[in-house]
């Protein structure tokens, strides 16, 4: 039987909206079951209270579990390469981190790629690093350490958590800006870098405030510069590096993401959950009196920024031809 022309077209409108009907009514009522939230670390690093906090609020507001899962090693990309794995559906997320835009640039070959199979949902805090050198080191501000570096090229000792860390682009972004040659100790992680520098094995190193901040209030490390554009909160006393080397800014950076193809309705949500929880008060008042910078906004602002850090920070890497260990 041949139908109308007009009956034809009403049908075939009505088949074609059904899927996204469905498809929208199945976003409205996410989550239906647990999420599970890829952090990929180890247990017990600096982004599991930041996971655990979100994730809280996020099971009380949304009423399913999101779990925490832990998938540690190749500087955040065993982690992110689950999520990769994972169907585009809002049930994994991937907590993102300043590896990811590093990583992009870092390594030649991957199996993912974070630019393109990543979607933004939300970004959560900044975290600055701050230059803090051992008290052996006779500069008291980022100008005389930049003077005293020039004197002794190459003598001064830079530690970091790793090549290709954010630890360690901070620091080659300062010495390309300055014109100074610091000599680069990579370890195993922030912890034995640190106890080094306390010890005075190294001079000099660029770290996040949340780590620094205490060894700081107690005289064990000297503060000479906040690597953020304003003085930090916590540390009101010390300078931005940015006074005297115009531009410079480095931070940690951490926020969500999902696979890309994932319900927008659905990134919608979390965007706006996220969002109200960074607001709370307790939350928001935990994380910025550690020294962190709220970022919220949307989920394209957030994709801004992914872009600017993997713009930034793929050029430090080229100039100084860092490679993976």
């Amino acid at each position: 039987m041949k139908l109308p022309r007009r009956r034809f077209l009403h049908l075939a409108a009505g088949a074609a909206a059904l899927p996204a009907v469905s498809r929208v009514t199945w976003a409205q009522a996410y989550p239906t079951r647990p999420v599970r939230w890829v952090v990929p670390y180890p247990p017990g690093g600096g982004t599991d209270p930041i996971a655990r906090m979100i994730g809280e609020r996020l099971s009380q507001r949304l009423g399913q579990p999101f779990v925490i899962e832990n998938r540690g090693g190749g500087g955040a990309n065993i982690g992110t390469e689950v999520v990769a794995k994972s169907p585009a559906d809002g049930y994994t997320l991937l907590f993102v981190s300043t590896p990811n835009v590093i990583n992009a640039t870092l390594y030649d070959k991957l199996n993912f790629d974070f630019i393109r199979d990543f979607a933004p949902v939300a970004g959560l805090v900044r975290i600055p690093l701050v230059m803090v050198v051992h008290p052996s080191v006779p500069a008291k501000t980022v100008q005389e350490f930049i003077a005293y570096a020039k004197n002794d090229p190459g003598k001064i000792n830079m530690s970091s958590s790793g090549v290709g860390t954010s630890v360690h682009v901070a620091g080659e972004l300062f010495s390309s800006t300055t014109g100074i040659k610091l000599t680069h100790v990579p370890y195993r992680g922030s912890g034995p870098a640190l106890i080094d520098l306390l010890a005075g094995q190294v001079q000099v190193m660029f770290d996040v405030v949340t780590t620094t901040l205490p060894h700081i209030k107690s005289g064990k490390l000297r503060a000479l510069g906040a690597a953020f554009p304003t003085r930090l909160s916590v540390l009101p006393d010390v300078p931005s590096i940015a006074d005297t080397v115009p531009g410079y800014e480095a931070a940690a950076l951490y926020g969500v993401a999902v696979l890309r193809g994932t319900p927008t309705e659905v990134i919608a949500n979390l965007n706006r959950e996220i969002n109200a929880a960074l607001a709370d008060p307790t939350i928001g008042g935990r994380l910025t009196g550690q020294g962190s910078v709220l970022i919220a906004g949307s989920p394209a602002d957030f994709g801004a920024i992914i872009a600017a850090e993997t713009e930034k920070w793929g050029k430090v890497i080229r100039a100084a031809n860092i490679k993976p260990e």
